[in-house]
């Protein structure tokens, strides 16, 4: 899996991504895409307490917010970077919301969403090279770097 790191901020070449809503989506076999928050928007967010995903059987449009996620210095929305149902959520959040903080690209999704229109959307987000290079002027411009929860071992 090809990682990029802008200080000290991992962006993961083969998911795509939503850089001004700090969100990710991964393309599952079935169908269905997985959705997160980025290393970014974790490190922003400091320590997460709380996150809240919406339930499954729930559409929301892209935009909308799909979970609600809160820490010590925030409260805010996880805007959907995709249209469609949410078909599951990460159970594990309810009692260990800063798996967000330790995996956010893996252990701490938040949710699985079946789109109305993938390719549609995925034409919006950005992957790859351009997904880097966009979090890096991001990030430069934001003066963002990145910390993370002692324990974090993978991303």
């Amino acid at each position: 899996m090809a990682t990029e790191k802008i200080n000290e901020c991992v962006i993961l070449k083969n998911l795509y991504y939503s850089v001004q809503d700090n969100t990710w989506v991964r393309v599952n076999d079935d169908g269905t895409v997985t959705i997160g928050m980025t290393d970014v928007a974790q490190s922003l967010a400091g320590p997460i307490l709380h996150a809240r995903p919406k339930k499954p059987g729930v559409s929301r449009e892209k935009g909308k917010p799909i979970a609600t996620v809160e820490s010590g210095k925030w409260v805010g929305p996880v805007k959907s970077p995709m249209t469609g149902e949410i078909v599951e959520v990460n159970e594990n959040l309810e009692n260990n919301a800063q798996l967000v903080n330790k995996s956010p690209y893996q252990n701490g999704w938040i949710l699985k969403m079946k789109p109305v229109n993938l390719e549609e959307d995925l034409k919006d987000l950005l992957t790859g090279d351009a997904a880097v290079e966009a979090y890096r002027a991001k990030i430069d411009q934001d003066g963002v770097t990145c910390t993370h929860i002692e324990g974090t071992d993978e991303y």
